[in-house]
């Protein structure tokens, strides 16, 4: 059982902040591993973020291959979750391309709606870890977030 005497401080640091340092509360910077999710679906980029925090992990989301490759997020991404089709920009398989030929060695895990055993082949002989169809399960999502980046 923790004692009184910390638990405020233990508190503030799940909060993000660390006591008081010479009279200013100072950040507490909590690295945890980022996954991008990039997704053209709005409901796909509103809840999958949510479940992946859930697991441990940070999370950001973009509408597109284009705005992930505009962001400032490419080197901090130690995992991408990437959808395979999002007309009418670039598609999934096309931003693993582009990143492979910037020598950005992220690991991928694909969704699609297509079930499509064929492509789910491919994707993977061309070095995504997994590709999930969806609707996806927390538990495959969670699987191949491990396999792709363990957190620890």
């Amino acid at each position: 059982m923790t004692s009184n005497r910390y638990q405020s401080l233990i508190d503030s640091l799940h909060q993000g902040v660390h006591p008081r340092v010479m009279g200013r509360e100072q950040p507490v910077m909590i690295r945890r591993p980022l996954v991008s999710v990039v997704d053209d679906d709005e409901s796909v980029r509103e809840s999958l973020p949510d479940l992946v925090r859930e697991f441990g992990y940070a999370a950001q989301a973009f509408s597109s291959a284009e705005a992930f490759l505009a962001s400032n997020y490419i080197d901090q991404t130690s995992c991408l979750i990437l959808d395979v089709s999002m007309p009418p920009g670039m598609s999934g398989p096309d931003l693993q391309g582009e990143l492979a030929r910037r020598g950005k060695e992220i690991p991928i895990v694909f969704i699609t709606a297509h079930r499509d055993e064929g492509l789910r082949r491919r994707l993977l002989e061309q070095g995504a870890v997994q590709c999930l169809f969806k609707p996806i399960t927390e538990t495959a999502l969670l699987e191949a977030l491990r396999a792709a980046r363990p957190l620890n």
